[in-house]
């Protein structure tokens, strides 16, 4: 693997996919037919389990667990000891079982220590708070913690929470108050939201 940085402990599979300027470190393991996009770090101890996907730019912190089924896209940061589950009905002895998909969209943060239940979908730039077990979807732009997480308010690319701008007849005008940026959410969308 050209321009790729695997440490001597970690084990790479001979089928894995792995974009330049990734780095992989101490005793990582990355299983078979996993695709890594470019420019991603994988710290001490983490696991990325057979066929997962992940995009470029991605943080996967120390202990992060990534199993079977799940898809990250790009720009996402999963914290130390994070678990990315595939399976609702685990049984160690079922010989049958059908890994659950669970997508982490562009941009989306998860905090340490979080588990997230199979089957979910995490929306861009989303941000889960520490020690959280997510449940349900999350959508693009809230933050959300807790066991289980619920929604807490909506936050900007930069992370910080939006605050309410301007409220029209047909969506609400979010804005950062540390960076400016604006965002356009439908009152449908927003309602929904504020109700989770």
């Amino acid at each position: 693997m050209k321009d790729v940085y695997v440490h001597p402990t970690a084990v790479v599979e001979k089928t894995a996919k792995i974009g330049k300027g990734t780095k992989i470190w101490h005793f990582a393991h990355v299983r078979e037919d996993v695709e890594i996009g470019e420019n991603c770090v994988l710290g001490h101890a983490v696991y990325v389990d057979k066929g997962v996907k992940i995009g470029s730019r991605v943080k996967l912190e120390n202990k992060a667990n990534v199993y079977q089924g799940v898809e990250i896209e790009d720009d996402v940061f999963v914290g130390p000891d994070v678990t990315l589950t595939n399976d609702l009905y685990p049984r160690s002895f079922n010989t049958s079982w059908k890994a659950s998909p669970t997508i982490v969209k562009q941009g989306a943060s998860i905090g340490a220590g979080t588990v997230v239940i199979c089957g979910k979908t995490i929306g861009e730039y989303a941000m889960i708070g520490a020690g959280s077990v997510v449940t349900n979807d999350i959508p693009s732009h809230t933050l959300a913690y807790g066991n289980p997480a619920k929604i807490m308010g909506m936050i900007c690319k930069c992370g910080r929470k939006l605050a309410k701008d301007k409220k029209q007849k047909e969506f609400v005008l979010m804005r950062c108050p540390r960076c400016g940026e604006k965002l356009k959410v439908p009152l449908v969308e927003f309602a929904k939201i504020l109700r989770k």
